[in-house]
């Protein structure tokens, strides 16, 4: 019984660790991800902690597929097709070049790690995160195309990285290496990967679009990771490339399948999960860590912290050296990294993360030998030495290095937004003229109508008038602050009928969540 009330207490102490690290990030401008590395690493070494055994199929199975499926379902299929050159170079020649390089410099420098082992480490630490730069970059105004590459990147080489992952764990497990047989499966691999995504998101696509049931349609879209990822890996193929895949092709197809109302709980529920999913990794991280390191009692403690810093070094250097090699090959190569500082922003955003942790995570605990798997928890510690030095030493930083290098936002978002708005507007009043013949349609409401939606096209239309003085703007702008208030009087009045009990509690969150709808239309 005590021993159950310990345990009890450990998880509320972490739950209470996990919601405060989320909570006060944004007080901090510091993103989550970063605290929940620092975070995960307290609660390691806080007296007390049991130790946790973490069964590797759990991280593989059960963490990664939703992961992968977000990142890639919330990516622009535009901005990826735009990019593609340089994003295929840093998602594809970064990541072999990432795996050899570090597996070579570990094999050399690290007593006793054999190749195998070595290029599971390099295989890894090759994925990057682009949660923590991304976040940064976008609230600095670094230019969008530069977002765009390294959130690219990260999609494409989860897939790259994994694949290599799963060929350079497979040869441990079996003892056994063949450069041409190695090549074909990973061909292989990829290629059945990518059939898998497509087929499962065309099933899923149409299921989804003969639904109407928010719960349902979320739930579904929820399972979809895991739908593309378990077959796929059951058939052998890549469960990665098929899990992003699947949330490429649905991310595309979305507003054919979705209402308003799915979209936004839809959106509000992957944020949560993702957050919760990003909590949970660095959790177990920080539970396993004590229990790594005591496995790694052969080691001193100035050559784990040398291997660590080797191996960072390593990764950070291969990134520099890949991406300015890349800056100056022919221009048919490297037409988007045209510049040197766009080239240092691409280097030093380069951190690892998530991803990188559930691949260590996830480690087998033996081979098919029945043999421990070879330097499991040195791999694991230098795992996490990269995170924390790439995630917390480059994430922290890269706010220095945006000014520095005097990164500004090149307004594209912006200038798109407005022609977006305009364009919708202009097509509600093309249709408002089709409809003012029909017998519900009353003149003045159609007057009312035409207004508004006259004044919003000149509203933005006035964005692109460098001659623009602003009063349109200026119109605008007090006429949402005054919307505000009197929504913000609409919601106090609720809360006393609520409180009074004239409406039930159902009442109140129905009509809670218009007036929520409209306030986030307002962009004061």
């Amino acid at each position: 019984m005590h021993l159950e009330v310990q345990e009890g207490i450990v998880a509320l102490g972490l739950l209470l660790a996990v919601a405060t690290l989320l909570a006060i990030a944004p007080a901090l401008r510091i993103p989550y991800p970063i605290l929940l590395v620092l975070g995960g690493l307290a609660i390691g070494v806080v007296p007390g902690m049991p130790e946790f055994e973490l069964e590797p199929e759990l991280v593989f199975f059960g963490v990664l597929p939703p992961l992968l499926y977000s990142a890639a379902f919330f990516t622009s299929l535009r901005d990826l097709r735009a990019s593609a050159r340089p994003i295929g170079l840093l998602a594809v020649g970064l990541v072999i070049v990432t795996t050899v390089g570090v597996a070579i410099v570990a094999h050399t420098f690290i007593d006793g790690l054999p190749w195998s082992a070595a290029f599971v480490l390099g295989a890894i630490v090759s994925p990057t995160d682009p949660l923590a730069a991304t976040s940064i970059a976008r609230r600095l105004g670094v230019p969008r195309k530069l977002v765009t590459i390294v959130e690219g990147e990260s999609l494409v080489n989860d897939g790259t990285g994994l694949v290599l992952y799963r060929v350079a764990v497979a040869a441990v497990l079996t003892g056994s290496f063949s450069a041409f047989y190695t090549s074909g499966l990973f061909l292989v691999s990829v290629g059945g990967g990518i059939a898998v995504g497509l087929g499962v998101g065309w099933l899923v696509r149409q299921i989804r679009r003969r639904l109407d049931n928010p719960p349902a349609e979320i739930t579904i879209s929820l399972l979809t990771g895991y739908v593309a990822f378990i077959p796929a890996e059951l058939m052998g193929v890549s469960a990665v490339l098929a899990a992003v895949t699947a949330g490429i092709y649905l991310g595309w197809h979305t507003p054919e399948l979705t209402s308003a109302q799915v979209r936004l709980q839809g959106r509000a529920v992957w944020e949560i999960v993702q957050y919760l999913l990003n909590a949970l990794l660095f959790v177990l991280i920080g539970l396993q860590l004590p229990v790594v390191v005591d496995a790694l009692g052969g080691f001193s403690a100035t050559s784990l912290l040398g291997y660590a810093a080797l191996v960072s070094g390593t990764v950070i250097a291969l990134r520099f050296v890949w991406v300015f090699a890349v800056l100056h090959a022919p221009k048919w190569i490297a037409r988007r990294m045209s510049n040197w500082r766009g080239a240092v922003f691409l280097s030093w955003a380069g951190m690892r993360g998530a991803v990188s942790l559930a691949a260590a995570l996830a480690l087998p605990l033996e081979t098919d030998a029945g043999t421990p798997f070879p330097d499991r928890d040195l791999i694991l510690f230098l795992t996490f030495s990269v995170i924390l030095a790439t995630l917390v030493g480059q994430g922290l930083t890269l706010p220095y290095v945006i000014r520095v290098l005097g990164l500004e936002e090149d307004g594209i978002e912006d200038r798109e937004d407005a022609k977006a708005r305009i364009h919708a507007a202009e097509a509600a009043l093309v249709r408002l003229e089709e409809l003012v013949s029909e017998d519900w349609v009353r003149d003045d409401t159609a007057e009312r109508v035409r207004g508004a939606y006259r004044f919003r096209t000149s509203r933005y239309r006035a964005r692109f008038d460098d001659e623009d003085d602003g009063a349109i703007e200026s119109r605008s702008q007090d006429y949402q602050r005054l919307r505000r208030e009197l929504l913000d009087a609409e919601r106090r009045a609720l809360v006393e009928l609520r409180r009074s009990g004239v409406i039930s509690n159902d009442v109140w969150l129905r009509v809670g969540r218009d007036l929520d709808l409209e306030d986030e239309r307002l962009d004061i």
